[in-house]
């Protein structure tokens, strides 16, 4: 656990022990809140809380209390990944009371609805008479109603506890409601850890956020009737021209906002989706086990929140009609007020669809049915159908399988995908929805996901300055939003110093290390690969803004030429290793997982091979252009004499492509059994361990595949011969596939 955590559960801990002392049970003196901010680990903290209550004297039973089904799952899941069976989940009230009743189910989580419908139906449950810990997740929500009061009166010794990321303060208030249940502290008490976007982000903890404010809205300056006005805006908003318009955009700008057109990157993919969401939970002790593979992904995907069902399927349609090729679903059920709530809070959206009315209705099950479709599923909007749906939809979500998912409330809150870096969005936001909404976007995942990328279709500006005032401080702004284009390019000032900019940073190489490039002597080294790997840093961040195209100052040959360089010293370097960036001492480092989204595929050097062959191969300046590509490539390096082979053989009569494939499959086979023969691998176990390697993009050195492989070597083997033939032949295997893989 982080420090923050650490303190957090130990301040939960020092309460129950002070006002157990003092006999302050049943009261909001014996409980408090903990404010963490989204994405900074609330749920470890609450079971680590959970989790210490339960090992305290006199504690019968821990409730982690969530105010909607979905968070339920969720929770489970995750309390599930921290220690298998430790909580017990439940589908229904009759579950939950068979719970309560066990003496050895102690630490229960549910749905606020359905403890609030336990204990309506349960009156005078021994229960309520043992001294029980009340866990309230996202505790500015649906608590401060009736039900919150119907819970905390049941109860006879109790201790209550909420943890929220966006608080509700006497300033972002509602104005209805119970007088006496306005803000978190009069819900749950005083303020007992406090752990802010601004605290996560200096800790990098979580992301900071670009945002683009791309107002597509125009109306009359002289009415002064909000509620005109909001209706005059709604209108202009459904028009199917702007409509239209911003679906253009989105397809246009979908492959740099989710950075679709890079390198790739290695991600562990859950494969038994529907074995996972087929899990009905009954037993919290037999779960299905999760099965994930490694797989190369390149970019990221979205979500696109809309303000109500109608525009969700004017947009549905939109997309649909474009034949665009993303993989693009829907998600609504029912929702009072769609539009955001006086504090900002979004409504909730639960699994009931019966309140759709026909039409949505309708629409919903062809959505979803386009989704089975494609995914070879048969979800519907029934009840236990459209539940697995959103479970299905949730972990594809995570799976990146989709490319942008329409919602109007789900799905912005309380979801976390790694793999989600950007939100469009075409509603109006504040205060906790707008940060409970941006926050979708910011969870750390690598290198690349630098910050989670914001495209506002409505003017959000100020309701997002004063989101960030209310939730981090005045300040906020410049540690939780990245700066402008402007800044990044040309410069800006940090605490009072100037940092150079992108323009500076190339004068600076060009300058110091220009082309064709020399570098002599090791502090040379250190100070080009520090420089380039600044350079690609800021290139990263800029190549999302619009404004960077046509600005890039290098010519691709130039930059192709600098990467180069920058790999070479990498090679000369490097060391073994697994992670992303390898290091020369402790204060360089090679952005390889960078280098990696900048680099050229296959189909383009083959593209250039074509062009070469259509010059009757006396075009050398298409084989110079051939060369620099795949030397600035880290992925080509390793096929460079592949290519290289193959060009050689071309002739009048070749077909490239046709011939490549040939070329590469018999290569590849020789190479193989080269290694078997000369290793003395065992030929059918190789085959089958090589084959496995490139369905699943990784070379696995560990677990029993490998070892099947190996000759046998005598168990009086002094020499460590396994060991060291271990290493030989994992060394030329790794150089197999690298030569082999992709092409």
């Amino acid at each position: 656990m982080r420090p923050y955590q650490i303190a957090a559960a130990e301040r939960i801990m020092n309460r129950i022990a002070m006002s157990t002392n003092h006999k302050q049970l049943g009261t909001i003196d014996a409980g408090g809140y903990i404010w963490h901010t989204t994405g900074s680990g609330k749920t470890l903290t609450s079971f680590k809380a959970a989790q210490l209550a339960t090992h305290m004297d006199g504690i019968d039973k821990v409730l982690f209390v969530v105010d909607r089904k979905d968070l339920d799952y969720q929770t489970m899941k995750e309390y599930d990944k921290f220690q298998k069976g430790a909580a017990n989940s439940n589908t229904s009230t009759k579950i939950l009371t068979k719970q309560l009743s066990d003496p050895n189910a102690k630490i229960i989580i549910t749905t606020i609805q359905k403890l609030a419908k336990f204990i309506s139906a349960n009156k005078g449950h021994t229960v309520f008479d043992g001294h029980i810990v009340l866990i309230f997740d996202e505790c500015h929500r649906s608590q401060f109603g009736e039900m919150h009061t119907a819970i905390t009166k049941a109860f006879k010794k109790y201790h209550i506890f909420g943890f929220t990321g966006t608080p509700i303060f006497a300033a972002n208030s509602s104005s209805g409601g119970n007088p006496h249940l306005k803000t978190t502290e009069q819900a749950f008490g005083q303020k007992l850890h406090a752990y802010t976007i601004v605290d996560a982000i200096n800790d990098e903890n979580v992301l900071p956020f670009r945002i683009d404010y791309i107002n597509t809205i125009k109306i009359k300056d002289n009415i002064k009737d909000k509620k005109v006005r909001a209706i005059d805006i709604e209108k202009a908003a459904n028009d199917p021209k702007r409509i239209a318009n911003i679906t253009d955009y989105i397809l246009e700008h979908f492959e740099q906002k989710t950075r679709r057109d890079g390198g790739f990157y290695s991600f562990q993919k859950l494969t038994n989706i529907a074995e996972v969401v087929a899990d009905k939970e009954k037993d919290a002790n037999k779960k299905i086990k999760e099965i994930r593979n490694q797989v190369r992904l390149n970019g990221f995907n979205s979500i696109f929140a809309v303000s109500s069902i109608e525009v969700a399927k004017k947009y549905y349609n939109e997309f649909k009609s474009r034949d665009s090729g993303l993989k693009i679903a829907t998600i609504f059920s029912f929702g009072a007020n769609e539009e955001e709530n006086e504090d900002g809070i979004l409504p909730d959206e639960d699994f009931d669809t019966s309140g759709l009315d026909k039409t949505s209705r309708d629409f919903l099950d062809i959505a979803i049915d386009d989704y089975n479709k494609h995914f070879s599923t048969s979800y519907d909007t029934s009840a236990d159908k459209f539940e697995n749906y959103y479970k299905d939809l949730s972990q594809r979500m995570k799976n990146r399988e989709i490319d942008l998912l329409i919602v109007v409330n789900m799905f912005l809150t309380g979801f976390d995908a790694t793999t989600l870096n950007t939100l469009w969005v075409d509603k109006n936001l504040r205060h906790h929805g707008l940060l409970q909404a941006f926050s979708r976007t910011n969870r750390i995942l690598n290198s690349v996901k630098t910050f989670g990328n914001i495209i506002c279709f409505r003017d959000l500006e100020q309701a997002t300055n004063d989101a960030l005032s209310i939730f981090g401080n005045k300040e906020a702004g410049g540690i939780v939003l990245l700066k402008s284009f402007k800044e990044y390019y040309n410069g800006w000032e940090k605490d009072g110093k100037p940092q150079r900019g992108y323009v500076d940073l190339i004068a600076d190489l060009q300058e110091r290390f220009p082309l064709p490039v020399f570098i002599e002597g090791e502090q040379s080294e250190k100070d080009f690969i520090k420089l380039w790997g600044t350079i690609l840093r800021l290139r990263n961040i800029l190549t999302s803004f619009d404004e960077f195209s046509r600005n890039e100052i290098l010519s691709e040959r130039d930059f192709q030429d600098y990467q180069s360089a920058y790999l070479d010293l990498y090679d000369k370097h490097r060391r073994q290793s697994d992670g992303d960036k390898e290091s020369i001492n402790d204060d360089i480092e090679f952005e390889i997982e960078l280098v990696k989204q900048v680099t050229i595929n296959i189909d383009y050097i083959l593209q250039l091979v074509a062009k070469y062959h259509k010059s009757h191969m006396k075009d050398k300046e298409i084989l110079t252009a051939i060369d620099k590509a795949m030397n600035s490539s880290i992925e080509l390096r390793s096929k460079k004499e592949l290519i290289e082979r193959f060009i050689n053989t071309l002739n009048v009569h070749s077909d490239v492509d046709k011939d490549w494939r040939a070329f590469t499959d018999r290569n590849k086979a020789e190479d193989l059994e080269k290694i078997i023969e000369e290793e003395n691998l065992k030929p059918e176990e190789a085959r089958k361990f090589v084959a496995n390697a490139f369905r699943d993009g990784e070379l696995k050195s560990t677990g029993t595949g490998f070892a099947s492989i190996l000759p046998a070597v005598s168990m009086f083997d002094k020499d460590n011969t396994l060991a060291k033939k271990k290493t030989v032949v994992l060394d030329r295997l790794r150089s197999f596939f690298e030569k082999y893989l992709g092409v």
